[in-house]
């Protein structure tokens, strides 16, 4: 290793950063907390919660003051969505899909008026944001998309529409990327926000899940819907190229909220071990237990560092692309591996609603299927360490 590297790592969060978590943490516990059983059995999706996140500046962590944002980095992104998953992974997903595709994509490729138009509402949790690339029959394939954008003068009309979009109902404004040239073209792919109101513009089917249930998920339903011109972002062609930029830093998002996961189900299992006595014993004092416990908190660990090495490089401006997708696939699948294990460790009360183990067992394989499979995640990694 490089001496001069060696000597400026720093393990240690900053006093912004605990400051921010405490934050996040006392948030959490307050408002998110009491009714977290209560949303997931309903499927609600407690928008006035978003509203106060916005207030506290959570809806517009690495937006710049200047539009209305908080303007701090990823690590305090992470420590963000890491704690407030702990508690309600539904909301840190809401949460992670807001800041990094809606708002992220408008701050990243956004010219200074559309900039000025949209990330103000966004950054303050005034507006909630969506997000659409996924087709019903493009997953991982989001080059053959048939949703498609047609110009008309100084307008666009598109037509089709996207499914699986966070906030597909409730979302205020979205940014979709759409077809404007050939099928299968990754630079016939062109990006737009549009507003909810505009005529031909509509949500479908809300999805009914496994778990995240209150992170709503619903298509979104394009029929003859004109928009100006003025509401594309960046330059025609450029969706797709775009798209792969945003999902750079939303992978960093769904390491962060599979960390949150990961920790909330190993704090509940070591509290539980703890407390559960079998034959006279704490069942903590047993190894079939306690390496279990052990094997967690190594994965919690490995994946922190894992994720906190990504946000570090996304700060400093660097590529990151193959950190962020082994980030995201390691912390993913150690938290779906953890919460495995919490509910084993709970034994038959692991599998009631009455401890939140078996919440966070529902919530937590979405992370290794959102913004990328985990197979997508070593196909990006092979191919960037192939080169």
């Amino acid at each position: 290793m490089d001496l001069d590297v060696a000597t400026q790592m720093n393990f240690d969060a900053s006093e912004t950063q605990q400051m921010v978590a405490a934050a996040a943490r006392d948030f959490a516990e307050q408002y998110i907390r009491p009714h977290v059983m209560k949303w997931d059995e309903s499927q609600e999706f407690p928008v006035e919660v978003f509203k106060k996140a916005g207030e506290l500046g959570f809806m517009g962590v690495l937006v710049p003051e200047i539009y209305g944002g908080s303007g701090m980095g990823y690590h305090e992104y992470i420590a963000i969505v890491d704690e407030i998953s702990q508690v309600d992974p539904s909301i840190g997903l809401s949460v992670a899909a807001h800041n990094s595709l809606c708002t992220n994509h408008i701050l990243s490729f956004g010219n200074e008026e559309q900039k000025k138009r949209w990330l103000p509402k966004l950054a303050t949790g005034e507006w909630i944001g969506a997000w659409g690339l996924t087709e019903h029959n493009t997953g991982s394939d989001a080059g053959g998309m048939n949703t498609t954008a047609v110009k008309d003068g100084d307008e666009w009309v598109i037509n089709g529409a996207k499914n699986f979009i966070t906030h597909g109902k409730s979302g205020d404004v979205a940014v979709v990327i759409v077809r404007t040239g050939e099928k299968g073209d990754s630079h016939g792919m062109t990006a737009f926000v549009i507003e909810k109101g505009t005529p031909g513009f509509s949500s479908g089917k809300k999805e009914d899940k496994l778990g995240m249930r209150a992170s709503e998920t619903a298509e979104l339903v394009f029929s003859d819907c004109r928009i100006p011109d003025a509401n594309r972002l960046g330059e025609v062609g450029e969706g797709f190229i775009q798209s792969m930029k945003i999902l750079d830093g939303g992978r960093i998002s769904i390491g962060a909220l599979s960390l949150g996961i990961a920790k909330g189900a190993y704090k509940a299992a070591k509290k539980y071990a703890k407390e559960r006595v079998q034959f006279g014993k704490p069942i903590a004092s047993f190894q079939g237990v306690s390496f279990k416990l052990a094997d967690m908190a190594t994965e919690i660990e490995a994946s922190e560092l894992l994720l906190h090495k990504a946000g570090y490089e996304k700060n400093a401006g660097r590529k990151m692309t193959t950190l962020s997708a082994m980030c995201k696939m390691f912390a993913s699948e150690a938290c779906v591996r953890i919460a495995n294990e919490a509910v084993q460790i709970h034994g038959g009360y692991g599998y009631t609603k009455e401890f939140p183990v078996e919440k966070f067992y529902r919530d937590s394989k979405l992370c290794t299927i959102g913004e990328g499979t985990t197979e997508i995640q070593k196909l990006v990694i092979s191919r960037n360490i192939l080169k």
